[in-house]
Formats: structure tokens, C-alpha cells, sequence
């Protein structure tokens, strides 16, 4: 279904209640609230007056009075707020790049942790919803980087909102989907968002005589869909993907600390920064003109001024090593792409979204390294929202696990205990069979046998660290490592001791639909069940 020609976006006029899906695609900087009727084909911005700026958009802030208990400002709201007051800890932004990061910004000092500023901020948007929408199911987006976290800290703010259906797809499948793809095409996706750099490869199952793809869409809470729908199943698969934790806020830290190297880390430079950025991203805009953005310190008109041309942006972005991290990314997803058998060649076309989208910069090193595939263009920024909403009440996604999981075993020759890869990066999820694996006692008389998992990775990357509070990238070397999870291992009684390096229970580890790790025990002297268990979420 292509979008410019059978989806509109169109602010809400109607005054009857509407059944429907809402999507919310929270952003770094723009957090997108769009809507679709239950029989309906056109999906609507949702205009939550007076935190929305325009229609849809919602300015990703916070802002917490220090005087007025319990005063609290949203989005557009904030411009009442004077010069002086937006500073930490009571104005909040940028939160959403750190929601299920393992660590922590060290130059973190706002009045809220992120993950209560993201809550803070989701919940209001949902209670600004119009009365007129009555919202039968609720789509959200996951960043790739921290998808896992992240989605655990969904998990616990959704159970809380009064909806039937929650469901969560990740932004690059979402913005592959938002393209308007048919059955059959094969796409590439970069999205740039405020605070990560995603690079997919997506399936769009059908074409060729097959009915075109059908979302089934899956509950937040775990209940696959899929097993009640009438519908033939049909799969949206992502085939290669990779991604990094940069962004465009990094990049305003960049422009920032160039031009004003002591106020790196204000955010009223940063502002500026972002709207000179984005006035040089003007396609018209000459080269080597110098755009001046003027950035008020106070009410009583003291100013400083930032000025840049294209090039000379070009130029920083480049010395950072910017495009050096896009060179590696695409080839990390090319190459898990060509593993599940789809080179460059066999892609429909090509696709960028995310504020980022618009940098000519990146236009170009986008389009060298794609020849021959097509470049498509969505809206830049609706386009995950609107795929969002096209994914229901849609087609099951199957998906591929951006890190790989292992399981702690005893090796007889080492006499030792090893780490075992069962699902390696790249493997496809749900799992079509079990993977089974048979464990051995590892000392006489064996009574119980621990299970512990960790996730495994093996790929070399860049590594993003703050110097200073400065955004750096940082190469690392190509090397496996296993992280336990924090979760309590599995212990496993065995119905009768066991001699040294007998073989005494299988184990069937799949991946469910909700991306759960399960294990059937199985007795191998009997082949009776000793346990199920789901070990915990992967990704």
C-alpha cells in the first residue's frame, strides 16, 4: 500500500468517538502521536493542544517547577517557560536515549531518573488523548540498542493504562513498513533519530500471485495474537540489522562545543544548535553560506551568536568520524543480510527516516554506497508512527536477535566449564523447531544441574564514550564476550544421582513470540518432562 498515494495525514476534525489504533512513537526530540480507525485507511495526527506544536508532534520535554509543587509542563507548553528557567534539574530532555541503558550519563543531574521522565511524559500524552477516540489497541516502538530494557520499562508503564491490546514493534521494522512496501520487497532502512542509528534489512513476505502481508499484531503482555486470528499468518521478516548508541543530539553537542566549547552541555546552545543544523540541511541552501543562529542568555536581550555554513558542518561531522560509524553499520547489516541470502542487488529500494534524514550529508554517503537500489522517501518523521499503525492489526514480525544468547556448560576434555552458543546474532525469532542440546553430569553423584544464560556477542563495533561530556567514538576489536544475565539461574533436581560425564537430561531451547527464551528438561533415561521454563526476554 503505497503512502502517498492511499494513506493521508490529516489533523482530527471528526466529533463522533472513533474505534482504533493509537501509535506513539516516543523520539529523542519529537514524539509522534498519530490514530487510525478500526475501517479506515487514513491515518490522522493527533493534535494534543496545547503540548503538541503542530498536529502529532509533541516536543520530546520536560519542565518541573521549582517554586509551584506539582507544576508540571509538556511539549509546546514550555514555551512559557523563561530563558533563565530552562536549566537542570527542572528542564528535562533527552531522556529516551537513556531508558534501559546499562549505564548512566555521568553529566546527568536532572530532577528525574529517565525512565520516570519517559513515564512522566507517555502518561500525559495519554491523558490528553481526544474523548472522541475510543483506543481498542495501543502500538509502541523500541529502539534496537537497548530494545530489551526497554521493553521491560514499557512493560511496566503500559500495565497501568486502561487499553485491550498493547503491542511493540521495533522503529526500524516500523519505518520499513511505514514506506507503503508490497508484497515481496526486500528494503534497506536507516533511521537517524534524536539519540541512535539503526540500519535494517526487512522482508515483506508476499507478491508473486500471494495475498499481500496481513499484520498480527502481538499483546505487550505476552498472549500471541496469532493462535485466536482467522487470518492466514503472513510475516514481515527483518533479515540483517545493526545499529549504534549516536545521534542527532550528539551531533548538536558537536556544533555546540565547537563554536562554544564551554557551553557544551547547556541546553539552550544545544537548541540553538539543533535549529542551525537543521536550517543547513535546507537542500536550496548554498554550500558556503554562513547561517547565524542568535542564542539568548537572558531576558534582557544578552545574546551569543553560532555561526556555520554546510561545509564547514560537513567538515566537523566528518572529522568526528561520523560517516567511519555509518561505513560500519550498514556493513555489519549487509552482512547479516547476506547471510540469510539477500545481497545489496536484491533490495526494492532504500529508505532513511528519522530527523537525520534531511542532512544532505548523509543523503549522499547514503546513496554512493546503496547504487544500484533505489532511495525512497517517507515523511521523515511520521513514517514510524504510520508504519506502526500499519502493522495492525497485521502481520506477525519476525525478527532476528541483534545479540546472540549462551548457555554454561561443562566441557570434559577441558575439564571446565565453557560457554555454549545457542542462539548466535542474526538468528531469526519466533523459532521454527527446538535447538537441543544434551548435558552431561560433571562430577560423581550428581544430584541438580544449574542452568545459567548469558548473551553473547562476537561482532567488532563502535563504541560511543563521553570524554568530557563530549560524545567520542571509539573503535573496538573484534571479540567474543558473554554478559550473565542478573537473573537467578535455573536449578534443575535430577531424579537420581548421576555418575561423572553420564549424559542425564535434554534440553529444547526455543524462542516464542514475545522474543522469550523457553527450555524444556527432559529425563533422558525416561524422555519424561522435569520443567518448562521461560528464562527471561531476549535482544
Amino acid at each position: 500500500m503505497a503512502l502517498e498515494n492511499n494513506q493521508s495525514l490529516s489533523s482530527i476534525e471528526s466529533t463522533s468517538r472513533e474505534r482504533g489504533t493509537l501509535a506513539i512513537d516516543l523520539g529523542s526530540s519529537t514524539t509522534v502521536v498519530a490514530f487510525q480507525g478500526k475501517n479506515d485507511q487514513a491515518i490522522k495526527l493527533v493534535d494534543l493542544n496545547p503540548i503538541s506544536r503542530i498536529p502529532g508532534e509533541v516536543p520530546t520535554l520536560i519542565w518541573m517547577s521549582p517554586k509551584i509543587e506539582k507544576q508540571v509542563l509538556f511539549g509546546h507548553q514550555l514555551q512559557q517557560v523563561s530563558i533563565h528557567e530552562k536549566i537542570n534539574p527542572y528542564f528535562i530532555c533527552d531522556f529516551k536515549r537513556w531508558i534501559g541503558a546499562p549505564i548512566k550519563p555521568n553529566n546527568w543531574n536532572c530532577h528525574l531518573l529517565p525512565e520516570e521522565a519517559g513515564e512522566l511524559f507517555l502518561k500525559e500524552i495519554w491523558s490528553r488523548i481526544p474523548n472522541q477516540f475510543d483506543i481498542e489497541r495501543l502500538v509502541l516502538t523500541a529502539p534496537i540498542e537497548t530494545y530489551k530494557n526497554y521493553r521491560k520499562w514499557l512493560y511496566k508503564v503500559c500495565r497501568q493504562l486502561k487499553v485491550k491490546e498493547i503491542a511493540l514493534v521495533d522503529e526500524p521494522t516500523a519505518a520499513a513498513i511505514g514506506a507503503g512496501q508490497t508484497g515481496g520487497a526486500k528494503l534497506l532502512v536507516m533511521d537517524i533519530g534524536g539519540s541512535t542509528i539503526d540500519i535494517s534489512m526487512v522482508l515483506l513476505e508476499g507478491g508473486e500471485g500471494y495475498s499481500e502481508p496481513i499484520a498480527q499484531l502481538l499483546r505487550f503482555d505476552g498472549k500471541d495474537l496469532g493462535e485466536e486470528s482467522k487470518q492466514v499468518l503472513r510475516c514481515a521478516k527483518v533479515i540483517g540489522k545493526a545499529g549504534v548508541r549516536l545521534g542527532g543530539r550528539d551531533l548538536d553537542r558537536w556544533i555546540t562545543n565547537h563554536l562554544h566549547p564551554d557551553c557544551q552541555n547547556n541546553e539552550i546552545f544545544l537548541n540553538a544548535a539543533e535549529i542551525l543544523k537543521c536550517k543547513l540541511s535546507d537542500e536550496s541552501l548554498s554550500d558556503t553560506k554562513t547561517i547565524t543562529e542568535k542564542v539568548m542568555l537572558s531576558e534582557q536581550d544578552d545574546c551569543k551568536e553560532m555561526s556555520l555554513s554546510r561545509v564547514e558542518l560537513e567538515d566537523l561531522i566528518i572529522s568526528k568520524g561520523l560517516l567511519k560509524v555509518l561505513d560500519n553499520v550498514l556493513e555489519k547489516t549487509l552482512a547479516k543480510g547476506r547471510s540469510n541470502g539477500c545481497e545489496l542487488e536484491d533490495l526494492s529500494g532504500v529508505i532513511i527516516v528519522g530527523g537525520g534524514a534531511k542532512m544532505p550529508l548523509i543523503k549522499r554517503w547514503f546513496q554512493k554506497k546503496i547504487l544500484p537500489a533505489q532511495l525512497l522517501t517517507p515523511p521523515p518523521i511520521e513514517a514510524v508512527a504510520i508504519g506502526a499503525l500499519s502493522l495492525t492489526p497485521g502481520v506477525s514480525i519476525k525478527d532476528i536477535l541483534t545479540k546472540g544468547v549462551c548457555l554454561r556448560c561443562w566441557e570434559q576434555k577441558s575439564k571446565k566449564h565453557i560457554w555454549h552458543p545457542l542462539f548466535l546474532p542474526g538468528q531469526p525469532w519466533p523459532t521454527s523447531k527446538p535447538l537441543e542440546i544434551i548435558l552431561a553430569s560433571s562430577k560423581e553423584n550428581q544430584e541438580e544441574i544449574e542452568l545459567r544464560i548469558a548473551d553473547y556477542d562476537s561482532d567488532g563495533s563502535n563504541e560511543i564514550v563521553y570524554i568530557n561530556g563530549m560524545p567520542t567514538i571509539k573503535e573496538t576489536s573484534s571479540e567474543v564476550s558473554q554478559v550473565p544475565w542478573e537473573s537467578t539461574p535455573l536449578l534443575i533436581q535430577l531424579r537420581s544421582p548421576i555418575n561423572s560425564g553420564e549424559d542425564c537430561i535434554k534440553l529444547n531451547f526455543s524462542i516464542d513470540y514475545n522474543c522469550n527464551l523457553l527450555v524444556e528438561v527432559i529425563d533422558i533415561k525416561d524422555g519424561e518432562l522435569i520443567v518448562k521454563e521461560n528464562l527471561g526476554v531476549l535482544r
